[in-house]
Protein backbone atom coordinates (compact mmCIF):
# COMPACT_ATOMS: atom_id res chain seq x y z
CA UNK A 1 0.00 0.00 0.00
CA UNK A 2 1.22 3.49 -1.21
CA UNK A 3 2.01 6.40 1.33
CA UNK A 4 -1.21 7.76 -0.41
CA UNK A 5 -3.50 4.93 -0.07
CA UNK A 6 -2.83 4.63 3.78
CA UNK A 7 -3.87 8.80 3.59
CA UNK A 8 -6.69 8.01 1.97
CA UNK A 9 -7.81 5.37 4.67
CA UNK A 10 -7.43 8.21 7.15
CA UNK A 11 -10.48 8.84 9.14
CA UNK A 12 -11.02 12.08 11.73
CA UNK A 13 -13.85 12.62 14.21
CA UNK A 14 -15.10 16.08 13.74
CA UNK A 15 -17.17 17.70 16.52
CA UNK A 16 -18.72 20.46 13.71
CA UNK A 17 -17.22 22.93 11.30
CA UNK A 18 -17.63 26.35 12.16
CA UNK A 19 -18.18 28.86 9.58
CA UNK A 20 -17.58 32.72 9.55
CA UNK A 21 -15.81 32.36 12.40
CA UNK A 22 -13.90 35.56 13.69
CA UNK A 23 -12.77 34.27 17.35
CA UNK A 24 -10.13 31.68 16.30
CA UNK A 25 -7.31 33.77 14.29
CA UNK A 26 -7.24 36.61 11.79
CA UNK A 27 -10.12 36.63 9.65
CA UNK A 28 -12.65 35.36 8.62
CA UNK A 29 -12.40 32.29 9.28
CA UNK A 30 -13.59 28.40 9.33
CA UNK A 31 -12.64 26.43 12.51
CA UNK A 32 -12.65 22.29 12.46
CA UNK A 33 -13.39 20.81 15.83
CA UNK A 34 -11.97 17.64 16.70
CA UNK A 35 -13.70 15.21 18.56
CA UNK A 36 -11.41 14.19 22.31
CA UNK A 37 -9.58 16.29 24.51
CA UNK A 38 -6.68 15.23 27.74
CA UNK A 39 -8.22 17.98 30.03
CA UNK A 40 -11.11 18.93 31.60
CA UNK A 41 -11.13 22.35 32.47
CA UNK A 42 -13.84 22.72 34.92
CA UNK A 43 -15.02 25.65 33.25
CA UNK A 44 -14.99 23.56 29.75
CA UNK A 45 -17.19 25.85 27.14
CA UNK A 46 -17.41 22.84 24.70
CA UNK A 47 -18.54 19.59 26.97
CA UNK A 48 -19.88 17.67 24.14
CA UNK A 49 -15.94 18.10 22.23
CA UNK A 50 -14.38 16.27 25.24
CA UNK A 51 -15.66 12.76 24.85
CA UNK A 52 -13.25 10.57 22.05
CA UNK A 53 -16.41 8.87 20.84
CA UNK A 54 -19.55 10.29 18.76
CA UNK A 55 -22.32 10.94 21.63
CA UNK A 56 -26.29 11.23 20.64
CA UNK A 57 -28.06 14.52 22.34
CA UNK A 58 -32.08 14.55 22.50
CA UNK A 59 -33.03 18.30 21.69
CA UNK A 60 -36.36 18.60 23.54
CA UNK A 61 -37.78 21.63 21.99
CA UNK A 62 -37.58 19.16 18.39
CA UNK A 63 -39.00 16.29 19.85
CA UNK A 64 -43.10 15.18 18.64
CA UNK A 65 -42.76 12.47 21.44
CA UNK A 66 -43.66 9.53 18.22
CA UNK A 67 -40.85 7.02 20.45
CA UNK A 68 -38.92 6.07 17.02
CA UNK A 69 -35.45 6.69 19.08
CA UNK A 70 -36.73 4.35 21.40
CA UNK A 71 -38.24 1.87 19.19
CA UNK A 72 -35.03 2.05 17.02
CA UNK A 73 -31.91 1.36 19.33
CA UNK A 74 -30.99 -1.94 19.84
CA UNK A 75 -29.18 -1.47 23.03
CA UNK A 76 -31.89 0.02 24.77
CA UNK A 77 -30.23 3.11 25.27
CA UNK A 78 -33.05 5.30 24.97
CA UNK A 79 -36.22 5.58 27.48
CA UNK A 80 -39.10 8.14 27.36
CA UNK A 81 -40.38 10.03 31.20
CA UNK A 82 -41.91 12.42 32.38
CA UNK A 83 -39.55 14.41 31.95
CA UNK A 84 -38.93 13.63 28.13
CA UNK A 85 -36.07 11.59 26.37
CA UNK A 86 -32.92 10.00 28.74
CA UNK A 87 -30.09 8.61 27.13
CA UNK A 88 -28.67 6.18 29.07
CA UNK A 89 -25.02 6.60 28.48
CA UNK A 90 -23.18 3.56 29.67
CA UNK A 91 -25.55 1.48 27.15
CA UNK A 92 -24.81 3.79 24.35
CA UNK A 93 -21.86 3.20 21.78
CA UNK A 94 -22.88 6.38 19.75
CA UNK A 95 -23.76 4.49 16.63
CA UNK A 96 -26.82 6.80 15.56
CA UNK A 97 -29.52 4.98 14.45
CA UNK A 98 -31.75 6.88 16.50
CA UNK A 99 -30.30 10.19 14.47
CA UNK A 100 -30.94 8.64 11.25
CA UNK A 101 -34.41 7.45 12.33
CA UNK A 102 -35.92 10.82 14.19
CA UNK A 103 -38.42 12.59 11.82
CA UNK A 104 -38.04 15.74 13.77
CA UNK A 105 -33.89 16.26 14.16
CA UNK A 106 -34.44 15.78 18.25
CA UNK A 107 -31.76 13.03 18.07
CA UNK A 108 -28.23 14.63 17.37
CA UNK A 109 -25.36 12.91 17.17
CA UNK A 110 -22.39 14.72 17.99
CA UNK A 111 -19.26 12.99 15.96
CA UNK A 112 -18.62 12.94 12.14
CA UNK A 113 -15.85 10.49 10.61
CA UNK A 114 -14.25 12.34 7.72
CA UNK A 115 -12.04 11.22 5.29
CA UNK A 116 -8.73 14.02 4.56
CA UNK A 117 -9.73 14.40 1.16
CA UNK A 118 -13.41 14.75 1.75
CA UNK A 119 -13.03 17.38 5.29
CA UNK A 120 -10.18 19.32 2.38
CA UNK A 121 -12.94 20.11 -0.01
CA UNK A 122 -15.49 20.93 2.56
CA UNK A 123 -13.57 23.45 4.12
CA UNK A 124 -12.07 24.75 0.33
CA UNK A 125 -15.50 25.91 -0.65
CA UNK A 126 -14.63 28.84 2.36
CA UNK A 127 -11.87 30.17 0.02
CA UNK A 128 -13.47 33.81 -1.20
CA UNK A 129 -13.87 34.63 2.82
CA UNK A 130 -10.73 34.35 3.78
CA UNK A 131 -8.76 35.68 0.67
CA UNK A 132 -10.64 38.86 1.34
CA UNK A 133 -10.44 38.81 5.45
CA UNK A 134 -7.00 37.67 5.57
CA UNK A 135 -8.55 34.51 6.87
CA UNK A 136 -8.19 30.70 7.10
CA UNK A 137 -8.69 27.47 8.67
CA UNK A 138 -8.48 26.57 12.40
CA UNK A 139 -8.27 23.23 13.56
CA UNK A 140 -9.22 22.99 17.23
CA UNK A 141 -11.24 21.48 19.79
CA UNK A 142 -11.32 19.38 22.21
CA UNK A 143 -7.63 18.64 21.17
CA UNK A 144 -6.95 18.15 17.66
CA UNK A 145 -3.15 16.87 18.54
CA UNK A 146 -5.30 13.58 19.63
CA UNK A 147 -6.25 13.18 16.60
CA UNK A 148 -2.36 14.44 14.79
CA UNK A 149 -1.59 11.53 12.07
CA UNK A 150 -5.28 12.68 11.07
CA UNK A 151 -4.51 16.53 11.83
CA UNK A 152 -1.42 16.77 9.92
CA UNK A 153 -2.59 15.63 6.22
CA UNK A 154 -5.12 17.68 6.48
CA UNK A 155 -3.15 21.15 6.96
CA UNK A 156 -0.83 19.67 4.45
CA UNK A 157 -4.01 18.98 1.77
CA UNK A 158 -4.63 22.78 2.78
CA UNK A 159 -1.37 24.29 2.53
CA UNK A 160 -1.31 22.56 -1.02
CA UNK A 161 -4.27 24.54 -1.72
CA UNK A 162 -3.01 27.49 -0.60
CA UNK A 163 -5.15 28.20 2.20
CA UNK A 164 -3.87 29.87 5.33
CA UNK A 165 -3.51 27.27 8.57
CA UNK A 166 -3.83 27.64 12.53
CA UNK A 167 -3.28 25.50 14.66
CA UNK A 168 -5.03 26.03 18.31
CA UNK A 169 -3.76 23.61 21.07
CA UNK A 170 -3.75 23.64 24.61
CA UNK A 171 -0.41 22.25 24.45
CA UNK A 172 -0.51 18.87 26.36
CA UNK A 173 0.79 16.76 23.83
CA UNK A 174 4.38 15.01 23.30
CA UNK A 175 6.75 17.42 21.67
CA UNK A 176 7.29 14.61 18.93
CA UNK A 177 3.64 15.45 17.49
CA UNK A 178 4.17 19.09 17.50
CA UNK A 179 7.40 18.32 15.43
CA UNK A 180 4.64 16.82 13.39
CA UNK A 181 2.05 19.38 13.23
CA UNK A 182 4.00 22.71 13.16
CA UNK A 183 5.39 22.88 9.74
CA UNK A 184 2.12 22.81 8.23
CA UNK A 185 0.47 26.06 10.53
CA UNK A 186 1.21 29.43 9.98
CA UNK A 187 -0.25 30.12 12.72
CA UNK A 188 -0.52 28.76 16.04
CA UNK A 189 -3.03 29.51 18.83
CA UNK A 190 -1.54 28.60 22.09
CA UNK A 191 -3.90 28.02 25.51
CA UNK A 192 -2.47 28.80 28.60
CA UNK A 193 -4.99 28.62 31.52
CA UNK A 194 -3.12 28.75 34.92
CA UNK A 195 0.84 29.20 36.24
CA UNK A 196 0.55 27.18 39.72
CA UNK A 197 0.65 23.79 38.93
CA UNK A 198 -1.69 23.35 42.04
CA UNK A 199 -3.83 24.84 40.62
CA UNK A 200 -3.20 23.96 36.85
CA UNK A 201 -4.87 20.20 38.78
CA UNK A 202 -7.00 21.58 40.36
CA UNK A 203 -9.10 23.00 37.16
CA UNK A 204 -7.98 21.17 34.76
CA UNK A 205 -6.80 17.33 35.76
CA UNK A 206 -3.49 17.80 34.69
CA UNK A 207 -0.27 19.36 35.47
CA UNK A 208 0.99 22.14 33.77
CA UNK A 209 4.82 21.16 33.50
CA UNK A 210 4.96 19.88 29.97
CA UNK A 211 2.18 22.47 28.75
CA UNK A 212 4.93 25.42 29.84
CA UNK A 213 7.59 22.90 28.32
CA UNK A 214 5.84 22.54 25.22
CA UNK A 215 5.20 26.65 24.92
CA UNK A 216 8.70 27.61 25.40
CA UNK A 217 9.55 24.44 22.48
CA UNK A 218 6.74 26.66 20.36
CA UNK A 219 8.44 29.46 20.51
CA UNK A 220 11.89 28.25 20.13
CA UNK A 221 10.43 26.35 16.73
CA UNK A 222 8.70 29.95 15.62
CA UNK A 223 11.60 31.55 15.85
CA UNK A 224 14.10 29.48 14.19
CA UNK A 225 11.47 28.19 11.57
CA UNK A 226 10.10 29.67 8.15
CA UNK A 227 6.36 28.13 9.43
CA UNK A 228 4.73 28.67 11.72
CA UNK A 229 4.80 32.56 11.17
CA UNK A 230 3.05 33.07 14.10
CA UNK A 231 2.72 32.46 17.66
CA UNK A 232 -0.70 33.37 19.50
CA UNK A 233 -0.76 32.96 23.02
CA UNK A 234 -5.21 32.73 24.36
CA UNK A 235 -5.87 32.85 28.52
CA UNK A 236 -9.98 31.97 29.38
CA UNK A 237 -10.13 34.70 32.19
CA UNK A 238 -12.72 32.73 34.43
CA UNK A 239 -14.16 34.15 38.00
CA UNK A 240 -13.09 32.20 40.59
CA UNK A 241 -10.35 30.05 38.87
CA UNK A 242 -8.05 31.76 36.25
CA UNK A 243 -8.93 35.80 36.98
CA UNK A 244 -6.92 36.13 39.62
CA UNK A 245 -4.09 39.16 39.56
CA UNK A 246 -1.52 36.87 40.52
CA UNK A 247 -2.43 33.99 37.85
CA UNK A 248 -2.58 37.01 35.49
CA UNK A 249 0.71 38.71 36.62
CA UNK A 250 2.67 35.08 36.64
CA UNK A 251 1.79 33.82 33.10
CA UNK A 252 2.94 37.56 31.94
CA UNK A 253 6.37 36.87 33.60
CA UNK A 254 6.28 33.16 32.16
CA UNK A 255 5.58 34.88 28.83
CA UNK A 256 8.10 37.82 28.80
CA UNK A 257 11.21 35.00 29.00
CA UNK A 258 10.09 33.81 25.35
CA UNK A 259 12.40 34.84 22.39
CA UNK A 260 11.91 38.38 21.80
CA UNK A 261 9.03 39.09 19.26
CA UNK A 262 7.86 35.57 18.90
CA UNK A 263 4.83 36.59 20.81
CA UNK A 264 2.39 38.46 18.43
CA UNK A 265 -0.80 38.39 20.37
CA UNK A 266 -1.64 37.58 24.21
CA UNK A 267 -5.49 37.62 24.54
CA UNK A 268 -7.35 37.54 27.74
CA UNK A 269 -10.96 35.78 26.73
CA UNK A 270 -13.86 36.18 28.88
CA UNK A 271 -15.61 33.83 30.02
CA UNK A 272 -19.51 33.14 29.01
CA UNK A 273 -22.06 31.29 30.58
CA UNK A 274 -23.88 30.18 27.24
CA UNK A 275 -23.07 26.13 27.39
CA UNK A 276 -25.29 25.18 30.21
CA UNK A 277 -27.17 24.06 27.97
CA UNK A 278 -24.88 21.42 26.66
CA UNK A 279 -24.31 20.14 30.18
CA UNK A 280 -27.87 19.93 30.26
CA UNK A 281 -28.02 17.58 27.10
CA UNK A 282 -25.39 15.88 28.03
CA UNK A 283 -26.51 14.80 31.62
CA UNK A 284 -23.04 16.30 33.23
CA UNK A 285 -22.88 18.85 35.60
CA UNK A 286 -21.13 22.40 35.21
CA UNK A 287 -19.86 24.07 38.21
CA UNK A 288 -19.99 27.28 36.54
CA UNK A 289 -23.70 27.03 36.16
CA UNK A 290 -25.22 31.06 37.55
CA UNK A 291 -21.69 32.42 37.48
CA UNK A 292 -21.99 36.02 36.02
CA UNK A 293 -20.17 37.37 33.07
CA UNK A 294 -17.42 39.35 34.47
CA UNK A 295 -17.35 43.23 34.20
CA UNK A 296 -15.71 45.31 31.91
CA UNK A 297 -13.84 47.43 34.53
CA UNK A 298 -12.31 43.50 36.12
CA UNK A 299 -11.16 42.51 32.76
CA UNK A 300 -9.59 46.26 31.81
CA UNK A 301 -7.86 46.00 35.39
CA UNK A 302 -6.36 42.56 34.35
CA UNK A 303 -5.42 43.25 31.02
CA UNK A 304 -3.80 46.45 32.61
CA UNK A 305 -2.11 43.74 35.14
CA UNK A 306 -0.91 41.65 31.72
CA UNK A 307 0.83 45.16 30.12
CA UNK A 308 2.78 45.64 33.61
CA UNK A 309 4.05 41.59 33.87
CA UNK A 310 6.97 41.99 31.93
CA UNK A 311 5.69 41.76 28.32
CA UNK A 312 5.68 44.04 25.48
CA UNK A 313 2.61 45.85 26.16
CA UNK A 314 1.41 46.07 22.80
CA UNK A 315 0.97 42.34 22.33
CA UNK A 316 -2.04 42.01 25.14
CA UNK A 317 -5.56 42.19 24.04
CA UNK A 318 -8.78 41.21 25.38
CA UNK A 319 -11.96 39.89 23.87
CA UNK A 320 -15.77 38.78 24.77
CA UNK A 321 -18.81 39.76 26.04
CA UNK A 322 -18.73 41.35 29.62
CA UNK A 323 -21.46 42.11 32.02
CA UNK A 324 -22.13 45.65 31.40
CA UNK A 325 -22.42 44.39 27.95
CA UNK A 326 -25.03 41.69 28.35
CA UNK A 327 -26.88 44.23 30.45
CA UNK A 328 -27.12 46.40 27.48
CA UNK A 329 -28.13 44.11 24.92
CA UNK A 330 -30.89 43.17 27.34
CA UNK A 331 -32.31 46.53 27.56
CA UNK A 332 -32.20 47.39 24.20
CA UNK A 333 -33.84 44.11 23.34
CA UNK A 334 -36.23 44.60 26.19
Amino acid sequence: MTPEDKQSDLTGLILEIQRMSTEDGPGIRTTVFFKGCPLRCTWCHNPESLARQPQVQWVGSRCIGCHTCEETCPHAAVSFTGDGVVIHRTACDGCGLCVEECPSTAMELLGKKWSVADLVEEVVKDRAFFEKSGGGITVSGGEPTLQAHFVSPFLKGLKARGLQTALDTCGLCSTETLKMLLPSADIVLFDLKLFDPVRHREHTGSDNSLILSNLEFVADYVRTHLYPQTLWIRTPIIPEATATAENIAALGRFISTLPDGVVKRWELCTFNNLCADKYRRLEMNWGFKGTELITKERIEALTTIAKDSGVNPDIVHWSGSTRLEAESALNVNS
